[in-house]
């Protein structure tokens, strides 16, 4: 039986998204922003899954066919432990390499991410986000995962995008870029204030931008103390 175009689901002219897509995604975006302020207000731990479909208005099961586990509501996006590999994928071979493109890159994807989140207004709940994540268990053991498929898949990106690197040194430097991520994190939580109320991004930027250019720096030259 040919389908109806609403059941087929009828292309967005803009994006090309059919209604039924769409209808989806705000769904999918509609029970992780309800999750996440949950959690943060009452503690991941202390919010079930079926508190949130019913915050929702939606069944148990949809719920797990947009996030399979209970943590995927919190960990909703995924570009920060993805992201990183792709930004190596991207990044051609130079034919005779000068050394730190990679690097280069790698700053650079990450400072693109920090700058989106603090003129978006993410990041003026950070501390809270944070701060629920070392309340829980859970999300914690989670974060840790993340952070170890972050550097595996860095390291396949790394090897390969030039065979001639050494599996030595792209476990290193996949290390070493998970470690600059938990320095700058720690540097974020200290620029920003317990309260989002106020919070002067300029300011947060800008210093935030001189604490990345340092740890890359050292990244990129080696750590000379």
């Amino acid at each position: 039986m040919e389908m109806t175009p609403e059941l087929h689901g009828t292309p967005d002219v803009e994006t090309g998204v059919g209604r039924r897509e769409r209808k989806k995604l705000r769904t999918r975006q509609l029970i992780s922003d309800l999750a996440t302020e949950m959690f943060m207000e009452r503690g991941f731990d202390h919010v079930t899954v079926a508190e949130v479909a019913k915050a929702a208005d939606v069944a148990v099961q949809t719920v797990f066919n947009h996030f399979p586990a209970k943590e995927d509501l919190f960990f909703d996006a995924q570009d920060w432990w993805q992201g990183p590999a792709q930004a190596i994928r991207e990044t051609p071979v130079p034919a005779a390499p000068a050394g730190g493109e990679v690097v280069d890159a790698l700053e650079k994807h990450y400072l693109q991410g920090i700058r989106g989140r603090l003129r978006s207004g993410q990041l003026a709940t950070w501390k809270a986000f944070a701060r629920t994540i070392e309340e829980s268990p859970a999300l914690l053991a989670r974060r840790r995962r993340n952070a170890e498929e972050m550097e595996a898949l860095m390291v396949e990106a790394l090897l390969e995008r030039d065979p001639r690197v050494s599996p030595l040194l792209a476990q290193l430097l996949a290390a070493q870029y998970a470690a600059a991520q938990k320095v700058l994190e720690a540097e974020l939580a200290r620029l920003l204030p317990d309260s989002p109320n106020g919070v002067q991004l300029a300011h947060v930027e800008e210093a935030l931008e001189q604490a990345v250019s340092a740890v890359f720096g050292a990244l990129r030259h080696g750590l000379r103390l």
